[in-house]
């Protein structure tokens, strides 16, 4: 093959990619294949485990996103580690390039966002409460992936490494379940705590990383990017570098010293049978 040829071929995305009959098939197939393993994860936590049948409604709730989240975050990092490091058309043109793989990503990924804005508000009117915070930063989520979705011509290069944020998520699943569990004074915990924290320590450098392509590429982002998706993009970054990552990096550091449920009141966490003294700290932002 030509290698002119075979460079086209790598740098252009399949037709299919932008016929809407497609996108709506793949963002339907990412909220049911979500929603199948929230479902799954209730159907054998039953048996499986006595935690999770010892836990309130909106705490089982929070069990089975938080395995969903969980596998979503799988999905994330190995599309954000295949943005960083292969050599691939997102690389080779970071404001315009595509791939079948990075729309495979953005479509299903934009799908499981409508599912967790539709389990969010859902149990907010169901369990009658409200997490601004967490409301706030699925919108910007949903909204983000959905104007790459409206918005073709926008390159996946950023979307795929905005994904790898989600590193840090199959850790603090495992955290809050073994924390649930009884488990926060044993070594592996500990572990996984450690490996959580500097999950989000990364997160927080990836984020000066995404500023320093945005800033290098911001001729062409302003060119070729439409205003409303370049606006959401910069007021989500923004509130992730300054606000959202360091409050998250914080609370699961201090969470090392003292184990207690930031997601429900700080509710008395178990330990080897009996409960954790319960901290006075207020709960809020649920970190991903």
């Amino acid at each position: 093959m030509d290698p002119d040829q075979h460079t086209k071929a790598v740098t252009q995305p399949s037709a299919e990619n932008f016929s809407w009959d497609y996108r709506v098939q793949l963002i339907g197939l990412g909220f049911a294949f979500y929603a199948g393993i929230f479902l799954l994860s209730h159907l054998l936590s039953v048996p499986l485990t006595r935690t999770y049948n010892s836990l309130v409604a909106k705490e089982k709730v929070f069990w089975n996103l938080a395995a969903t989240r969980a596998v979503f975050g799988i999905q994330s990092t190995v599309a954000g580690l295949r943005a960083l490091t292969e050599d691939s058309a997102l690389t080779s043109d970071r404001v315009k390039g595509q791939a079948d793989w990075s729309w495979f990503n953005v479509l299903t990924a934009t799908g499981f966002f409508v599912f967790e804005n539709v389990a969010l508000h859902a149990s907010s009117v169901v369990f009658r409460s409200f997490d601004l915070p967490l409301a706030t930063h699925h919108f910007f989520a949903l909204t983000g992936y959905a104007g790459a979705v409206v918005w073709d011509s926008m390159g996946h290069f950023l979307p795929m490494v905005t994904l790898l944020l989600e590193m840090s998520t199959p850790f603090t699943c495992i955290s809050w379940m073994l924390l649930k569990a009884g488990w926060a004074r044993t070594l592996f915990w500990r572990a996984n705590q450690w490996v959580m924290i500097h999950a989000f320590h990364c997160r927080m450098v990836l984020t000066y990383y995404m500023w320093w392509v945005t800033l290098n590429h911001w001729g062409e982002l302003s060119s070729n990017v439409a205003v409303l998706p370049l606006v959401i993009y910069l007021i989500g970054l923004t509130l992730l570098t300054f606000i959202l990552n360091p409050i998250w990096t914080h609370k699961k550091t201090m969470q090392l010293f003292n184990p207690v449920d930031w997601n429900f009141g700080n509710k008395p966490v178990p330990v080897n049978g009996t409960t954790e003294g319960q901290s006075e700290v207020s709960v809020k932002p649920h970190a991903n």
